[in-house]
């Protein structure tokens, strides 16, 4: 913006501009966004991992009859 009295060097400076955000549009979309979203995928199943343990360790702990646990920790599939 210190450059508004020459319009080629503002010219030059709005298609730096450009092109550096057409370039980080490109790498989010090419390696960010499927990065972010293998790591998500990595998160949920480590939760479920952790809910199922979780539940297993209670359900033995109150007692319950293991069939009816085995049923109830296979629906965590």
């Amino acid at each position: 913006m210190a450059n508004l009295d020459s319009p080629e060097a503002l010219g030059h400076g709005i298609a730096v501009a450009f092109v550096s955000t057409l370039y980080g549009q490109g790498f989010a979309n090419l390696v960010i966004f499927p990065v972010a979203k293998k790591l998500s995928g990595y998160a949920d199943r480590e939760l479920l991992y952790h809910q199922l343990l979780i539940d297993g360790i209670c359900g033995i702990a109150t007692g319950k009859h293991p069939y009816r646990l085995e049923l109830e920790l296979s629906t965590y599939e």
